[in-house]
């Protein structure tokens, strides 16, 4: 069960197949919204010795990680994250289509300024968008319908461009799903309106990168504000809505 931190009894939150309750902690405002969902260990580790953020993870992080792609539009993820955790066909969670706005389906916006589309996701029925840069175009196109390749920037991605391109066809809730260094990107140019945080009781030690990149090297920081809309926790995992300030 999931537990607000300032909770009763009464507030706990039992697993539920339509998962009514804990969606409504999780609505997207008004307006077009980027929400980023990681998962850290406690000391601070984004992914697991395997390299993968789902060997940090546990059944709590699950529950909350179905009803945001269930409430979202588009999936956003680096190339580079969707090869290395294995994404294939996206779609709505089992049994919580009743929480989405009309019956459009999940969508996957990949961003690659190279325009190298990973193989699990040109094999789906429905070919990801592709978001690139004007060098990448070409090779977009050769891996998806030309209609899914949205080439933004000339030699890097404008992501800002790109999710205002996202919004022109309706995509207007998204989750961006990561890795690191796409997370950094959203948050240098700030584009991140949300961050929701799990914190899982496992401690990893060096060597796995922290939930914002770049991991090659420092980026300039900025400091923003953000306010915790709510904190859930469940034997030891700490759930966290973080959410920019209005104004």
């Amino acid at each position: 069960m999931l537990v607000p931190t300032d909770g009763t009894d009464g507030t706990r939150i039992d697993p539920d197949p339509s998962e009514r309750r804990l969606s409504g902690l999780y609505a997207y405002p008004e307006g077009a919204t980027v929400r980023a969902n990681m998962v850290t260990s406690v000391d601070g580790a984004a992914w697991g010795p395997d390299g993968r953020s789902g060997s940090i993870n546990d059944a709590a992080d699950w529950r909350v990680f179905r009803v945001l792609r269930a409430l979202a539009d588009v999936v956003l993820v680096g190339a580079g994250t969707a090869r290395a955790e294995g994404y294939g066909p996206l779609g709505v969670p089992r049994g919580l289509g009743g929480l989405r706005r009309g019956d459009r389906p999940l969508e996957v916006a990949v961003v690659t300024g190279r325009g190298d589309v990973p193989p699990g996701l040109v094999t789906t029925d429905r070919a990801p968008y592709v978001l690139t840069s004007a060098r990448g175009a070409d090779a977009a196109r050769r891996s998806v319908p030309a209609d899914r390749v949205v080439a933004v920037g000339q030699d890097e991605v404008d992501l800002r461009a790109g999710l205002t391109a996202l919004a022109g066809r309706g995509l207007r809730h998204v989750l961006c799903e990561g890795g690191p260094r796409l997370l950094g990107d959203l948050l240098a140019d700030d584009l991140v309106d949300e961050l929701c945080l799990t914190t899982t009781p496992r401690l990893i030690g060096p060597g796995p990168g922290r939930v914002v990149g770049p991991v090659g090297g420092p980026a300039p920081a900025t400091v923003r504000d953000a306010h915790l809309a709510h904190l859930l926790h469940s034997r030891g995992t700490l759930l966290a809505r973080w959410v920019r300030p209005i104004g």
